[in-house]
C-alpha cells in the first residue's frame, strides 16, 4: 500500500495552492497530495495540473461544479481508498493548517492512532488573528457539539485531520449528509461510533493569509442542526 495521501480541496485558490504544495512536499517526504478542484473559475485547475505535470508526487482531482467540502472530501476518500493508501489526511489550502503540523500528526497515526486530530483546543493548541467574537463562536460551537454528542473532543469542528484507511472503510461514506463544516463534526462522531480511537494533538491556526473565508450563515446553521440529526440517527 502507498503510505499518505494529503487532500486539499480547491475553490478559487489559484493564490495560495502553488505555495501550500511546495510547503507539504519539502515538510514531510511520506505524502503525496491530492488536490481536489470544483471547477474554481479563476483557474486553480489549471495551475494545479501544472503543479502534478512537475511532480509525481501531486494528483489532480477535477469535479464538474461547488457542492460543499464534505462532497469534495468524500469523493478524494474514495480515490485514496482505490489508490491504496494507508494514511488519508485533511487539510486546508490557504495555510490556516501549517504544514509544520503534518510530521507529528503523521507520527501519531503511525503510532497506532484511528483518526488523529490538529486540535486548536487541547494544551498547546491555539488560534492567530482571531476576533474575540470568532474565537467565542468556534469554542461555543465545539462545546455545544460536544455536550449534545456526549463525546470528549476538545475540537470537533477541526479539519486538519488525520485517517486510517480502516476508519474510512468502516465509515459508510454514502450515508455521510453533511457538506459544510458540519461534515467535521459528522466524521469525527462516525468515527467514534464504530469504536476506534481518536487521539488529538496540538496545533496553533492562524486565519487565512490569503483570500477570503468561505464560512457562511448557511454553513454555520448546518452545523447547528446537523449534530441533533446524529444524536438521533448515527
Amino acid at each position: 500500500m502507498n503510505p499518505a495521501l494529503v487532500c486539499i480541496p480547491t475553490y478559487n485558490e489559484r493564490e495560495n495552492i502553488e505555495a501550500i504544495v511546495q510547503a507539504v512536499l519539502e515538510t514531510d517526504p511520506r505524502v503525496d497530495i491530492l488536490i481536489v478542484d470544483d471547477n474554481s473559475p479563476d483557474g486553480t485547475g489549471q495551475l494545479a495540473d501544472g503543479l502534478a505535470a512537475q511532480d509525481s508526487r501531486v494528483r489532480v482531482l477535477h469535479r464538474e461544479k461547488k457542492e460543499g467540502l464534505g462532497r469534495a472530501y468524500l469523493a478524494a476518500f474514495r480515490w485514496a481508498l482505490a489508490e491504496q493508501y494507508t494514511y488519508i489526511l485533511e487539510m486546508d489550502a490557504d495555510f490556516s493548517h501549517d504544514p509544520r503540523y503534518l510530521p507529528g500528526i503523521l507520527d501519531a497515526a503511525e503510532a497506532g492512532a484511528d483518526l488523529v486530530l490538529g486540535s486548536r483546543y487541547v494544551t498547546g493548541g491555539g488560534t492567530v488573528n482571531w476576533g474575540v467574537g470568532r474565537q467565542l463562536i468556534s469554542r461555543g460551537g465545539s462545546l455545544y457539539a460536544r455536550s449534545i454528542l456526549g463525546v470528549g473532543i476538545q475540537d470537533l469542528t477541526g479539519g486538519f485531520k488525520c485517517f486510517h484507511r480502516r476508519v474510512l472503510e468502516a465509515i459508510d461514506l454514502d450515508s455521510v449528509k453533511s457538506t459544510g463544516y458540519a461534515f467535521q463534526i459528522e466524521l469525527t462522531y462516525r468515527t467514534l461510533r464504530k469504536g476506534f480511537t481518536v487521539r488529538e494533538v496540538p496545533i496553533v491556526f492562524e486565519d487565512r493569509r490569503v483570500g477570503h473565508s468561505k464560512m457562511s450563515k448557511k454553513i454555520f446553521a448546518e452545523a447547528l442542526t446537523m449534530v441533533w440529526k446524529l444524536r438521533l440517527t448515527v
